[in-house]
This record gives structure tokens, sequence and C-alpha cells, in this order.
């Protein structure tokens, strides 16, 4: 019967090259087994966002702690500060609204640093109701024009009339517009073309 002997540089060759396979394995960021880079849970906010009812914020008001807050918008459109009381944030840039800060704050401090961080967003959406197929809530994704928006209700029922609906929007300063469009004369490419805003409440009659 033969015997098998095994060199012993053989193993010593064998152990070491596992050795540096084991050492290839880089390990996790943070040490731990298995973990990972946990990926951003906030996306980026465009600086050119106009801010909607339920947005949520963190205003900095540099050296002054009183100031700096954790805000959400309101239903009415605005938030409430020390010193300062009520502002009108919707439909403002996180810029337009440091602006309008800063304005009454130098009453306080000659040369307020205000910073305006977006920490959360409420999806846009408009409405639609009256004669139309599926009336009811539609979310905002790029630039939507008033047909287009039509088109995502459904279009109209039998006896809608076109050409008297009311597109009804939140002002700058708090009131309501209603905005006349007609349906016929948009298809038929006649007039500029309307764009529906966030908030926006579109009336079929």
């Amino acid at each position: 019967m033969k015997i098998i002997r095994t060199a012993p540089f053989s193993i010593a060759i064998l152990l070491s090259m596992a050795a540096l396979a084991t050492a290839g394995q880089a390990p996790p960021a943070d040490g731990s087994p298995g973990a990972a880079a946990a990926p951003s849970s906030r996306a980026a906010v465009a600086t050119d966002y106009r801010l909607v009812p339920g947005d949520k914020l963190r205003i900095e008001v540099y050296k002054d702690a009183q100031l700096s807050q954790s805000l959400q918008v309101r239903p009415d459109g605005k938030i409430t500060l020390p010193l300062i009381g009520d502002i009108t944030a919707e439909g403002r840039t996180s810029t337009e609204l440091r602006d309008a800060i800063v304005t009454p704050l130098k009453e306080y401090n000659t040369n307020p640093v205000v910073t305006v961080i977006v920490v959360e967003t409420v999806p846009p959406v408009f409405y639609v109701m009256g004669e139309v197929n599926s009336p009811g809530t539609f979310p905002i994704k790029g630039q939507v024009s008033a047909v287009q928006a039509l088109a995502m209700a459904g279009g109209f029922k039998d006896f809608a009339k076109t050409k008297s609906i009311r597109i009804l929007r939140k002002g700058s300063g708090g009131g309501q517009q209603s905005i006349a469009f007609n349906y016929k004369d948009a298809a038929e490419g006649k007039g500029s073309p309307v764009s529906i805003h966030p908030g926006d409440t579109i009336i079929v009659p």
C-alpha cells in the first residue's frame, strides 16, 4: 500500500493563500457585520420650490436660540415667529421667506443672519369637482395644464358646461381668485394655455 505524504511547505502555502483572501475582503464601513451605508432619507429640495401648507421648516437665526424654530406651514399658509408674528410662507421660495423674515428682524438686530431650511415637503396636488367622470384629488408632477388636469379627471359628463369652468386659486395676499376657463376654446388652440398650480380647485358646472 502506498502512503501519500504532504510536504510541510505545501500546507504553509495553502494557509498563506487563505489568509490573503480573508484580508482582501474589506470590512463594512461602520465595522459591524453586514452593515451598509444608509441612503439619504431626504431628497434635496429645488431652490425654486414654492412652499405649501403642511411643509415642515427649520428657521435658523444666527446667535438667537429663541428665534430659531422648527415650524410647519399652517393651513392658512402662514407661520408664526417670536417678535415678528405671522408671516405668509405659502407661495414663497425659501429665499423669499428668508428675506421676509429678515426685514422685520432689523428692528431688533441691525444685521440678522437667517437661514430657512425646507425639512419636509407635502406632495403638491390639485382638486377637480363637478361634472367630470372621476372627481377627486390629483398629484402635480411637473407642468400640468388645465386641459391635462381635466383629462386626469376622466373627462366630462354629458351635460357639463365646458365653456363655464372655474379655477379657484389662493392669492398671494390670502384671498381667493376665480379664473374663468373655456375648455372648447383651449381645445381649439385659442387663447393662452392655463397652468394648474398646487392647491387649485377646478369646478366644472
